[in-house]
């Protein structure tokens, strides 16, 4: 089976360097072109990178000129939905509708064949704006991002639609953080910092990876459809309280028990960082190879790029199986980008400045990897 598959990034990956002004949207859009060897693909949050709701057409022209000065191409907008925008209610769907066909006329004006909305927006939404975007050649793509899976009715609401109608407008955004299978080194020693044992970073990573073996001794079902923020929110509530939603009390139980058995003493701290074995998807490649003709584009999620033993210029995310998910889109067709996305920035702004990692070389390592597993 035939495939083609691309580099981005999404500038996402910048924002640290955006916010202390060393690297502004040109910059940005310079070093994809220049530096990434043959990477070429542009991917932007529109409330980060232009002047939202309308940039203006003097924008619009130097950014067609930044395209064609560093040989880059406009991939894909992310479009946001702050449903509390309004003091005196929520957005109803419709509003959300109208908001959403907005972003899809803006990527068109910005040469964008892609525009990726947030995981949580309801399928309805999109099929509400989907007239439009078949009109101008623009396809949606709903982002599957940890904890959810692509086995989830997430992906399922999408692909009905698919089937039903027949579009070629609508499809998923994997987020390779699916395919993580284990907290971060990043992460955990970010915890760390913040008072957690090493037992319990421990206890997080061997728990996760009893639950990738399919030995947990829990049903983490109930949690497929949640967000890791609000695990997280409501595993605190769960330490502070007792209480959570029903369907989590058992896992939480669990875990809690799993760290007590494991981790001297142990805090509330440790008991987070043990619970953070419970933000991965475990999702398959199998699935992303059979529903990869309705990727609309990827989100090369990484949290830390380390070197690779004995492998001189090589580079790895130890957390996420790039290997397989790569693997399975190749094996399923998939023609299209794969942008770098980097989120580890965070795990260090607890730390001086002269400490935070540099983004810019985090994804120059992570394009190595790319290129290096596309070609192989």
């Amino acid at each position: 089976m035939t495939t083609t598959i691309r580099r981005g990034v999404s500038l996402y990956s910048y924002q640290q360097s955006q916010f202390f002004k060393e690297l502004m949207l040109e910059d940005q859009i310079r070093e994809v072109g220049q530096n990434l060897g043959g990477a070429d693909g542009i991917e932007l949050i529109d409330e980060m990178s232009l002047r939202y709701p309308e940039p203006g057409d003097d924008f619009r022209r130097q950014w067609f000129t930044w395209m064609d000065t560093y040989g880059t191409r406009p991939v894909a907008m992310d479009v946001g939905m702050d449903v509390l925008q309004f003091r005196d209610h929520v957005m109803t769907y419709e509003e959300c509708a109208d908001r959403l066909r907005h972003d899809i006329r803006l990527a068109k004006s910005l040469g964008f064949s892609n525009v990726r909305v947030l995981s949580v927006v309801p399928v309805e939404i999109l099929v509400s704006a989907l007239p439009l975007a078949e009109s101008l050649d623009i396809r949606l793509g709903k982002e599957i991002h940890q904890p959810m899976n692509l086995e989830g009715r997430e992906v399922g609401d999408i692909l009905d639609v698919v089937e039903r109608t027949g579009t070629k407008h609508l499809g998923i955004v994997p987020d390779l953080g699916i395919f993580q299978f284990r907290p971060s080194e990043v992460l955990l020693a970010w915890l760390e910092r913040r008072g957690a044992q090493p037992t319990a970073s421990t206890a997080s990573v061997d728990l996760a990876l009893l639950i990738r073996r399919g030995e947990a001794p829990f049903d983490l079902s109930p949690l497929a459809r949640h967000t890791a923020g609000n695990l997280r929110s409501d595993f605190n509530r769960f330490l502070n309280t007792g209480q959570c939603e029903p369907d989590f009390a058992s896992v939480f139980t669990a875990v809690k028990k799993y760290a007590d058995d494991r981790v001297q003493d142990a805090r509330d701290i440790d008991y987070r960082t043990v619970a953070e074995a419970l933000m991965l998807s475990r999702t398959s490649a199998d699935t992303l190879r059979e529903i990869a003709p309705h990727v609309i584009h990827v989100h090369g999620k990484f949290n830390n790029m380390s070197p690779v033993p004995d492998a001189p210029g090589q580079y790895q995310e130890i957390s996420i199986d790039y290997d397989a998910a790569i693997g399975a889109l190749k094996a399923g067709g998939f023609n299209g980008y794969i942008n770098s996305e980097y989120e580890g920035q965070r795990y260090f702004q607890d730390r001086g400045r002269e400490d935070l990692m540099s983004e810019v070389d985090q994804v120059r390592r992570h394009q190595e990897m790319l290129r290096r597993l596309i070609a192989s």
